[in-house]
């Protein structure tokens, strides 16, 4: 039976066909060996036919389908054209992805081969295949189909912006625990000078602007009082801390010591007003790229979800089983290793609806909150411009379903309440058409004006440049 070979490269397809020899290579191990060398390997196997891609966009289209184990009909008409004057039980295909393989015996009911042997023959025709091929500008194809994949895949991700995301909610997290340290290391610091103020001002925000403002607590007066009751925002405790600076036990600090606290104490609160300016941004960028699954579930828990997933689309694709337990795999798997109760949610547990929920009821909520979740994201994932009415009405859904938990009351209807939320999609959608049309009349009528405006300056210099010229004639006349 005879072997024909398919190899997929960066100019196109090729066929390869196995030649029949009982002294060369008839093994995996063989064929290892005899990869080292051309000529050996040029006695193995031999081009039957190829064909090239007509452009680079071709070649892309192509590489995505056989990357999701597709059939491109490019390829189709080059193995129909090249193996359908032979007899489909007279030879075998060999083919390295099993995907793909699949999908041609689906399609066109050719017999595939792919094993060991298989990919050891393919590795060989990959690495001679600027002399198998004949082509000098293999390199520039490799390069450049390289370089328009990773562009495409960018686009993609830029589009939907949840890197972003992921990035900030990082970014904040890390905040955190920095603002902590640095928060502890201001207290112990400046309380060898004023320890008095630990206690009055718990707050490390609060405690640092404190710090900045007070610098050496033999400064503090009662007209001070006005000032730090700005900063506390508690007259009364105002008045406490400059009783307090007055009888304090602290050290005395040079001036070389007060400023360094002093600039160490004002980078910790450009920190903390860098993290709540952080928050907003996170906030709003949850709400223009997710706001189904930030209606559910809220801003913070669901920028964590997403950059947990990997991304919103990663988080999309998981199951509702996953959702609910995303975060707590190793618990999971310490459960499962025991042979004890596996746990009931992740990183969910941050959710209000569970912390309202009666401990025999939590699990119910969370895999109710886990399948609203799951649904909001691919909502939010698949869908061009989505908005938070889907959103509104699960988290409507689990409100009732905490309400029949306690008191028994029967919820809405799913389908009831789906119809309710496409209604309300389809207003919010004809709002923005309005809002869309609106702008670009606005922007139109700017146009207008603007060029209007530049037409009127344009003659004005004409007219000028005119008098000036028949001003200039009429002195030469003179």
């Amino acid at each position: 039976m005879t072997l024909y070979i398919l190899f997929e490269s960066s100019i196109g397809y090729a066929i390869f066909e196995k030649l029949e020899m009982e002294e060369i290579a008839q093994t995996a191990e063989e064929v290892q060996k005899v990869i080292i060398n051309v000529q050996a390997f040029s006695k193995l196997v031999k081009l039957k036919s190829m064909i090239k891609f007509s452009s680079p966009d071709e070649a892309l289209e192509n590489m995505n389908f056989i990357k999701e184990g597709l059939i491109h009909p490019t390829l189709i008409n080059f193995l129909e054209n090249n193996l359908s004057i032979y007899n489909k039980k007279g030879f075998q295909l060999g083919v390295v992805d099993n995907k793909l393989a699949t999908e041609i015996h689906d399609k066109l009911g050719y017999s595939c081969r792919g094993s060991g042997y298989i990919n050891e023959i393919v590795r060989g025709i990959r690495l001679h295949m600027e002399k198998l091929l004949s082509n000098q500008d293999m390199k520039k194809a490799q390069l450049g189909l390289g370089h328009a994949y990773s562009r495409s895949k960018v686009k993609f991700d830029v589009n939907k912006a949840d890197n972003m995301i992921i990035q900030s909610i990082s970014l904040q997290d890390q905040l955190e625990k920095d603002l902590n340290t640095f928060g502890m290391r201001a207290k112990e610091w400046y309380g060898w000078h004023f320890p008095e103020l630990i206690k009055l001002v718990s707050d490390n925000y609060l405690y640092s602007q404190v710090c900045s403002f007070i610098q050496d607590k033999k400064s503090l007066s009662d007209n001070n009082i006005d000032a730090l009751a700005d900063i506390v925002s508690d007259e009364d405790l105002a008045r406490k801390i400059v009783q307090a600076a007055r009888s304090s036990m602290g050290l005395e600090i040079s001036g070389i010591d007060t400023k360094m606290i002093n600039s160490f104490t004002s980078q910790v609160v450009k920190l903390h007003q860098f993290k709540q300016k952080l928050s907003e941004y996170l906030n709003s960028k949850m709400h223009i790229i997710a706001p189904n699954l930030t209606a559910v579930i809220g801003e913070q828990v669901g920028a964590r979800l997403i950059a947990y997933a990997g991304s919103l689309r990663n988080l999309a694709k998981f199951p509702a089983s996953t959702v609910q337990i995303l975060g707590a795999e190793k618990s999971l798997f310490r459960a499962l290793r025991s042979k004890k109760n596996t746990p009931k949610y992740g990183l969910i547990f941050q959710s209000s609806f569970i912390s309202r929920a009666f401990s025999k009821n939590k699990g119910r909520i969370a895999r109710n909150l886990a399948n609203k979740c799951s649904m909001a994201s691919r909502i939010d994932a698949f869908r061009k411009n989505p908005s938070d009415a889907f959103g509104n009405k699960f988290k409507d859904q689990l409100e009732q379903r905490l309400v029949f938990l306690k008191k028994g009351v029967a919820p809405q209807k799913n389908i009831e309440a789906m119809q309710e939320a496409i209604q309300k999609d389809e207003q919010i959608q004809l709002e923005k058409q309005k809002k869309m049309k609106k702008q670009q009349k606005f922007e139109e009528i700017e146009e207008n004006q603007n060029q209007k405006q530049k037409q009127k300056k344009q003659k004005k210099q004409k007219k000028q440049i005119q008098i000036e010229n028949q001003n200039e004639n009429q002195m030469k006349i003179i």
